[in-house]
């Protein structure tokens, strides 16, 4: 499908990027989270990927109010991970106007909560799968597991999950170019539709996303390398269309 989805990661209510996943390593882009959201809509961009950071590692919305400004700023349907643990969050956040939300630690923790989810809001629930030497990573990816990624999705292929959206942590925010290897491994293995995320860094992954293999994948995520200006919105969302 090469959906592009740009990414608002929020920070003590900021629009910021981090190196590798650690949080001392924060770069600002943008201290107003809704004018960021608008301004990708006006790109032309059609959809919204917004993790708050904070919430992550506190299991709970820290940067409520900047996902609220955030909503009410765009037309776009936005995926919103980040600190989102129980099956309250998941309603509170529907009801703000979130299209999907984004279930990452409680999906290791608590597979049931995940298939409970999916089928109390059917369509509206994604799981993030954080993976760190090939391994599942937890708590803001503060913390490795030993399931591997296969493994973790294979766990909800018969739940109703709408979406996994799979970070190689090791690319992430060092522009890198995406792990194309470990991103298709995981969208054969499933029937659940893939996103990738951490690392894509230039046109070149652009280009990569509408070659015949990579079709398989609903789309990408990209964070910094928009920021930095590595990746022409206008070019990279005409080479999209033009695929599909």
């Amino acid at each position: 499908m090469s959906i592009l989805f740009p990414a608002i990661d929020l920070k003590g209510g900021e629009c910021v990027r981090l190196k590798l996943g650690d949080m001392a390593q924060a770069t600002v882009y943008n201290t107003d989270p809704g004018a960021q959201a608008r301004a990708f809509e006006e790109q032309g961009f059609e959809w919204l990927h917004v993790v708050d950071l904070d919430g992550a590692f506190a299991g709970e919305a820290v940067n409520g109010a900047a996902v609220e400004a955030i909503i009410a700023a765009t037309k776009n349907p936005v995926q919103l991970g980040g600190g989102i643990r129980t099956l309250e969050h998941i309603r509170f956040w529907l009801g703000k106007g979130i299209t999907r939300v984004i279930l990452g630690t409680i999906a290791v923790r608590d597979p049931g909560l995940v298939r409970e989810a999916c089928k109390q809001f059917p369509g509206k629930i994604a799981v993030g799968i954080d993976a760190k030497g090939g391994k599942v990573a937890v708590e803001g990816w503060a913390e490795t597991s030993e399931l591997t990624i296969i493994d973790m999705a294979s766990r909800f292929e018969d739940a109703g999950v709408a979406a996994i959206i799979f970070t190689d942590i090791d690319r992430d925010g060092v522009l890198t170019g995406i792990n194309w290897d470990s991103t298709l491994e995981l969208a054969r293995s499933t029937p659940i539709p893939v996103i990738a995320s951490g690392g894509l860094a230039s046109m070149d992954d652009i280009s990569r996303m509408i070659q015949s293999d990579a079709q398989i994948l609903e789309g990408a995520i990209s964070g910094r390398a928009l920021y930095d200006g590595r990746i022409n919105a206008d070019e990279a969302l005409a080479e999209l269309r033009a695929s599909r």
